[in-house]
């Protein structure tokens, strides 16, 4: 029988592709004034791309109006290290896409289900949503300054910025395009575990390399010296045909990365699917109300695809790095309080979200609501702990053998950080509370602008806490660490104690659990 063709099919004349791209691009602008008119307050977030844009043009311009600027052995050595720090970027992004499954989401899985969303328009938003990452923000200013700082004033300043925004472009679009490749990849029958040997095997070779003194030889030899050497005299012609190479390459990593975007999207997520139609025995139950809480948030935390998968990332990421440069404990200390902060960004900020709509069946059980509170916490605190120790491990391979002081200076850091992050969390939990599916590899468990408020504000305190640390490692009395932690742990205390008592308020608990159960 013959049936009437859907409103949102596309005609068989609209297959082009060219015109399949332009539909893309008008839906992801479409997409991102519907994100925006459902902002709860238009005038922050108003005054918060205002800020954005001033911020970034004053990291472009300022440093190279400071004294030394463009001149002298310390601006020369500023571009030396350029290169590589282009090379870097390129990295940071391939493991950034590829640790939150191809990108971010424009939008959640369950309403794109239900709308005329290609993958190519899923692309898009990814790269459009990109910027709204503070480790993206701070690499891309860092990148900015740096390459203000050794030009100076003057045409040249023109000239490498562009060049500067070009490669920032080139590789986000380049980390799209191989993040939704491995995640088409991850997607076939025996993708997951090549994708693990492949890792591993990368992982090694990388620590041969540093262990026998060739990476930085390596990483010398990569093609972003002649971008920086051709930007760095102003306007010529070779500087015209690098910037030419680079619009080029950007714009066709961005087309590039739809068909990829395409293949991934066509395939069963075989992680996520094993979740969500696995089967589990029943164990005997705790003697306790708390422990028996305990366990269900543990599971749905560890079971969930994404936590895994950031966690990987988080603890190892920068273990590896510490492993690499053979930091000393004293650097090697403020590394926890930085897992600790991305750890928190995975769930914690919006804590209550895990539950989803089974947060009004929890309400409805005969415990206490400061036993949920307590248990919730403690499952935040396990997260926390397990990748900064996983970090700390890793970097004390090649750390050498501690001191007392440096040893108490790292238990005091761990146990400072992780109470500092878990009262944050919470506190915000309750605060600004979400309705988010976390069941995706790429949800965010709260809005993107939201995101960097919080990343930041947790990068900022934890590296200042760890600094402190650091600096009380290289003392000879082991017991100043324990007396400055004191203070730090009965302030973040108390704040635990407070969100935990507007946590049992009737008012405010119906008022988080109905928002993040919608």
């Amino acid at each position: 029988m013959p049936t009437a063709r859907s409103s949102t099919e596309p005609r068989p004349h609209r297959h082009h592709p060219v015109t399949e791209a332009v539909r893309a691009v008008a839906d992801v602008g479409t997409l991102v004034r519907f994100r925006a008119a459902h902002v709860r307050r238009p005038r922050a977030f108003r005054a918060g791309l205002v800020l954005f844009a001033l911020g970034s043009v004053a990291v472009a311009v300022v440093p190279s109006l400071v004294p030394g600027a463009g001149e002298g052995d310390r601006a020369r050595d500023v571009l030396i290290v350029l290169p590589t720090a282009l090379a870097a970027l390129v990295l940071v992004s391939v493991v950034a896409a590829v640790a939150s499954g191809g990108g971010r989401e424009l939008l959640a899985r369950d309403p794109a289900s239900v709308h005329p969303v290609s993958p190519t328009t899923d692309h898009l938003g990814a790269l459009v949503l990109a910027p709204l990452n503070v480790a993206w923000l701070l690499q891309s200013w860092s990148l900015l300054g740096a390459a203000a700082y050794g030009t100076g004033w003057g045409w040249s300043l023109l000239t490498m910025q562009v060049a500067m925004l070009l490669w920032l472009v080139l590789a986000t679009a380049l980390g799209q395009v191989v993040a939704w490749t491995l995640e088409g990849l991850r997607r076939l029958r025996f993708g997951e575990g090549v994708l693990r040997v492949a890792t591993v095997s990368s992982v090694a070779a990388v620590l041969v390399l540093q262990v026998r003194g060739d990476l930085v030889p390596l990483l010398d030899q990569v093609p972003t010296v002649r971008v920086v050497a051709t930007s760095v005299g102003g306007p010529s012609w070779a500087w015209a045909g690098v910037v030419g190479t680079l619009a080029g390459l950007a714009l066709a990593a961005v087309v590039l990365g739809a068909v990829p975007a395409h293949l991934a999207t066509r395939r069963v997520p075989h992680d996520e699917l094993r979740v969500e139609s696995g089967s589990y025995r029943a164990r005997r139950l705790p003697r306790t109300d708390l422990a028996v809480l305990v366990r269900t948030d543990r599971a749905s935390v560890w079971r969930a695809v994404p936590m895994r998968r950031g966690l990987a990332v988080l603890a190892v990421g920068p273990g590896v790095i510490a492993l690499l440069g053979a930091l000393p404990w004293a650097q090697l200390i403020i590394l926890p309080g930085l897992v600790a902060s991305g750890g928190a960004l995975l769930f914690g900020v919006n804590a209550w979200c895990l539950d989803g709509r089974g947060g009004l069946w929890r309400e409805s059980l005969p415990v206490g609501p400061g036993t949920v509170f307590a248990a919730r916490a403690w499952v935040l605190a396990e997260f926390l702990l397990v990748a900064s120790l996983v970090t700390v491990v890793l970097g004390a391979l090649r750390a050498g053998v501690p001191t007392a002081s440096e040893v108490t200076a790292l238990l005091a850091m761990l146990a400072v950080v992780t109470v500092q992050v878990v009262a944050a969390a919470m506190r915000w939990s309750l605060a600004h509370p979400y309705a988010v599916d976390l069941r995706s590899a790429r949800a965010t468990p709260a809005p993107p602008l939201m995101m960097v408020g919080y990343s930041s504000r947790l990068a900022l305190s934890t590296t200042l806490t760890g600094l402190v640390f650091s600096a009380l490692a290289r003392l000879d009395d082991p017991l100043a660490a324990v007396l400055v932690a004191v203070p730090f742990l009965c302030w973040s205390g108390f704040r635990l104690a407070r969100a935990h008592t507007r946590w049992t308020t009737p008012t405010e608990r119906a008022r988080v659990v109905v928002t993040t159960a919608a």
